[in-house]
């Protein structure tokens, strides 16, 4: 499992990916909303390792 820098250094490399992509082809876009979940599961990981269970 990945450690909560790797999780947040992945999220910060998605998140100006996400900016790129709505630029490009915005907010509206398939590409986008791919990337944005992406994005999501990325921050749902790292949501998880730092709350408390």
């Amino acid at each position: 499992m990945a450690t909560k820098q790797e999780i947040l250094q992945l999220i910060e490399k998605k998140r100006l990916e996400l900016i790129d992509i709505v630029a490009k082809y915005g907010m509206s876009s398939s590409k986008t909303l791919k990337i944005s979940q992406e994005l999501d599961i990325l921050l749902n990981k790292y949501n998880h390792l730092i709350v408390p269970k």
